[in-house]
């Protein structure tokens, strides 16, 4: 990973494309029951956020990360007042800005996998206490945390409380979920960088 001029306009540009992407693949998340509950998907669409924050800096990744969940929000029409994006978007802040922060510091492939290892755990760390202190308590409007808990408890019958849940399920399904996008980032950004910074057509 090297250290290139980009444009205001590629940067626009190829931070719009981008968000496209992750559009996509958010809208394509599914759920993983006999590991977690299925109101819990997985996805990868911090992949092209965490892209755009290599690529043009961590207010980029942020961008990304906002308007995929706009976007989502407007299509799906879930009925839960927009929670899960809001969750989304709070973890992909997490792990965007810290990375981007730290490649931006010091712009080398060991920079760049620093910062991403960062941010998967911040992600991680911070989705207990985002879930924790917001998420759930919102959604409780729609489900209650006894019914919330039940589907923790048909995997784990131990779960005892919330916090349980978070640390047992949420914290390493997140993380994981974070190493995954870094893994397929280090393999697509070398190929992707030239596209992205304008220097092939």
């Amino acid at each position: 990973m090297t250290q290139i001029t980009v444009t205001r306009t590629r940067r626009l540009t190829g931070t719009a494309m981008l968000a496209a992407v992750a559009t996509v693949l958010m809208y394509l998340s599914f759920p993983l029951p006999m590991l977690i509950p299925s109101f819990i998907k997985i996805d990868f669409s911090e992949l092209p956020a965490l892209v755009a924050a290599f690529a043009y800096g961590p207010l980029s990744g942020a961008t990304v990360c906002l308007i995929k969940n706009l976007v989502l929000l407007v299509i799906k029409n879930s009925g839960t007042g927009g929670v899960g994006e809001l969750s989304n978007f709070l973890l992909g802040l997490c792990f965007v800005v810290p990375a981007g922060l730290i490649y931006r510091a010091r712009r080398t492939r060991g920079g760049a996998l620093a910062g991403a290892l960062v941010g998967a755990a911040s992600m991680a760390l911070l989705s207990v206490l985002t879930n924790y202190f917001v998420i759930y308590p919102i959604y409780t409007k729609f489900m209650p945390m006894e019914a919330i808990l039940g589907m923790y408890r048909a995997i784990l019958p131990s779960v005892n409380t919330l916090l349980d849940a978070l640390l047992i399920f949420n914290l390493p399904f997140t993380f994981v979920k974070g190493l995954c996008s870094v893994a397929l980032c280090f393999v697509i950004y070398k190929p992707l960088s030239p596209f992205l910074k304008g220097l092939k057509h």
